[in-house]
């Protein structure tokens, strides 16, 4: 856990007091079915009342059933959850729902259910171009994550848009029902403090792993060597689209 990325996203919060109308958290955890193929035990060390949770973890077999116990184990803590890309089983875990850039399953049925989970949960989205963002708000996202930011290990060799572009992009969007646009890529407590101050919160994979030191990207290198010997199987994404 790195914790001068707590630091900052307690200040965050605190500058942010009570304006919000839905509560969307500063700090998020990605899960990643490479780079964290348990997140129960990064779920549980998550700091309260500051964190939430997009479940990813594409193409492993028992996602369903790992979905389960991951919003087991949010509710339990009071972590808000939302399941990337799949709004079928959001509604079977009683989570949120993430689109991929802004992208929204069509037909009668899937609209009601999107209507369902803006009303009960928080639907985020992510967002790696100008258009995206735009459909992500058209979507009714609460929060949007702009990325890349920075070069992550997760996508080796990526270039990342870097903090200007980033900030002019998401500057200048309008704003959805409440303008969070969040920042994920490369980002742990060195990287945060260069965003802009306005930035209303930050995802992460490394920066939130639990147990370990934490290099200066702010991976756990106790969490890569334990991710060879996890039951859970690996299956690495493919595409920024896929977040």
């Amino acid at each position: 856990m790195d914790h001068r990325l707590v630091a900052w996203a307690r200040g965050v919060k605190a500058r942010r007091g009570g304006t919000a109308k839905r509560h969307v958290p500063v700090l998020w955890l990605f899960t990643d079915a490479v780079r964290l193929p348990d997140p129960l035990k990064a779920v549980a060390a998550l700091p309260p009342r500051l964190c939430g949770v997009v479940f990813r973890h594409d193409g492993v077999a028992g996602r369903a059933a790992l979905a389960r116990m991951v919003a087991q184990r949010c509710r339990g803590l009071r972590v808000p959850l939302v399941i990337a890309g799949d709004a079928r089983l959001a509604t079977a875990v009683g989570a949120g729902v993430h689109l991929r850039g802004g992208r929204a399953a069509t037909g009668p049925r899937m609209r009601a259910m999107r209507s369902w989970l803006r009303a009960k949960a928080l639907v985020t989205s992510s967002a790696h171009s100008r258009a995206e963002l735009r459909r992500a708000w058209a979507a009714g996202a609460d929060a949007v994550f702009l990325s890349p930011v920075l070069s992550t290990q997760s996508h080796p060799g990526a270039p990342g848009l870097g903090i200007i572009r980033w900030a002019a992009l998401a500057r200048g969007m309008p704003h959805g029902r409440h303008g969070a646009v969040l920042a994920l890529g490369g980002i742990d407590g060195k990287a945060v403090y260069r965003l802009p101050r306005w930035c209303g919160g930050v995802g992460a994979i490394g920066a939130l792993m639990a147990g370990g030191g934490t290099d200066e990207c702010g991976v756990s290198a106790t969490v890569f060597r334990n991710c060879h010997k996890s039951h859970i199987p690996a299956i690495a994404e493919k595409s920024f689209a896929r977040q």
